[in-house]
């Protein structure tokens, strides 16, 4: 059973539900339904670990509708959302749809490598009608020349007008022998000029001792899951954005990126004491 009581979805076959995957336990957190009891497990142990988890994964959410607001006001049509996850309430299209109902150029392509999420995302994109002007497509973000060649984005995004690229919470998630700055590069080459590169990334910088102990612990623990995490600091954080144009505020924790009251998906949870463990940046793709 799901975290409302409702019953998870069927598996497609080639899930792997030994160890918990990332996507499924941030599902759970939104208490979203699809996930499963390795995930579920996973994320109550987490929340007793770092009691600010759930309201750290609403606060990002909330910034996810932020940006694509602020990037649909300043003429962006066209997004691609990388590690996009299980669908859970204020996906992309969704806050497209509400925004800017009368858009008929916008586009989004979703982009995960995890079977299920895959799956969900298919069926619910169907379900909603949105097949026309949304897709999904199954690749790793690591490989963004394989993402371009995809024909669901060959299909649906035009490279020559701009983009806004979302890493919303998955790039903690990205470490080890992976170059960072190298895979954002690789990004940034494609993107036409006045596109937008959108990036969340969990940190301990500014936090208190204790908060800061509790993620730290908890970011170990996500090494015995399918996404091993790391933490980083603002200088490095903010170096990603390297051959872009900040665009206002520049780089802030997550809750001073242009925030709103109230904010449209969930209530203010905790503002002040979710604000020292995110930071958050949205670069442009100079004009000239």
């Amino acid at each position: 059973m799901s975290a409302d009581g409702q019953r998870a979805p069927d598996a497609p076959g080639a899930v792997d539900l030994e160890r918990p995957s990332t996507a499924r336990i941030y599902d759970w957190y939104l208490g979203g339904k699809s996930n499963y009891a390795v995930d579920r497990d996973f994320g109550e142990r987490a929340d007793k670990q770092f009691p600010l988890i759930k309201p750290l994964a609403m606060s990002n959410r909330q910034w996810l509708g932020r940006v694509v607001r602020a990037a649909l006001d300043a003429g962006i049509t066209q997004f691609l959302d990388l590690g996009s996850g299980v669908p859970t309430v204020g996906n992309v299209h969704e806050i497209v749809r509400r925004h800017a109902p009368d858009t008929t150029d916008a586009r989004v392509v979703y982009v995960d490598y995890e079977p299920v999420a895959v799956a969900h995302s298919e069926h619910i994109l169907d379900q909603q009608d949105a097949i026309g002007w949304a897709g999904i497509v199954r690749e790793d973000l690591r490989e963004p020349e394989e993402i371009f060649e995809h024909e669901t984005t060959l299909r649906l995004l035009d490279l020559s007008k701009p983009v806004c690229v979302l890493m919303v919470s998955v790039l903690h998630f990205v470490g080890g022998a992976d170059d960072v700055p190298g895979i954002i590069a690789r990004y940034r080459g494609q993107l036409a000029p006045g596109s937008w590169l959108a990036i969340s990334h969990i940190t301990t910088d500014d936090a208190p001792a204790e908060g800061a102990a509790q993620i730290s612990a908890l970011a170990e623990s996500y090494r015995n899951t399918q996404n091993p995490a790391w933490l980083r600091g603002k200088a490095e954080f903010s170096s990603w954005f390297d051959g872009f144009d900040l665009v206002d505020p520049g780089v802030v924790h997550l809750t001073d990126w242009r925030p709103e009251t109230p904010e449209v998906l969930f209530p203010v949870l905790q503002r002040a004491a979710v604000r020292p463990f995110y930071w958050a940046g949205v670069g442009e793709v100079p004009r000239s």
